[in-house]
């Protein structure tokens, strides 16, 4: 099964984790900018993509700041142990470790 089949939503925490670490695409970030009056329509409020993401889920101002900690974390640790990091990867399992009830498919 598709790991975004039903859940729209899940994507948009992945670009929204994505985006905090400075890992988002140009043409994803233009995409996203492109649907912010649909998700303003779909969530009944405006704003920036991320701030009706953030509104969405309560998440605090000081959240993308904190994501990017985790992420520079996580990158020198990689890198000390020469492995590679994908900001994809990392995106995903954020949002695994910290809000497995939308990934999860019950």
């Amino acid at each position: 099964m598709d790991r975004y089949e039903g859940k729209p939503f899940l994507r948009l925490l992945e670009w929204y984790v994505l985006d905090a670490i400075g890992q988002l695409h140009e043409h994803q970030h233009q995409s996203l900018h492109s649907m912010e009056p649909k998700l303003a329509k779909t969530f009944g409020m405006s704003g920036t993509w991320q701030e009706i993401v953030s509104a969405q889920m309560d998440f605090p101002a000081s959240l993308p700041a904190e994501i990017e900690e985790i992420w520079e974390r996580n990158l020198a640790a990689a890198h000390a142990r020469g492995q590679p990091v994908i900001p994809e990867e990392f995106a995903r399992a954020f949002i695994d470790q910290n809000f497995p009830d939308i990934v999860s498919d019950e």
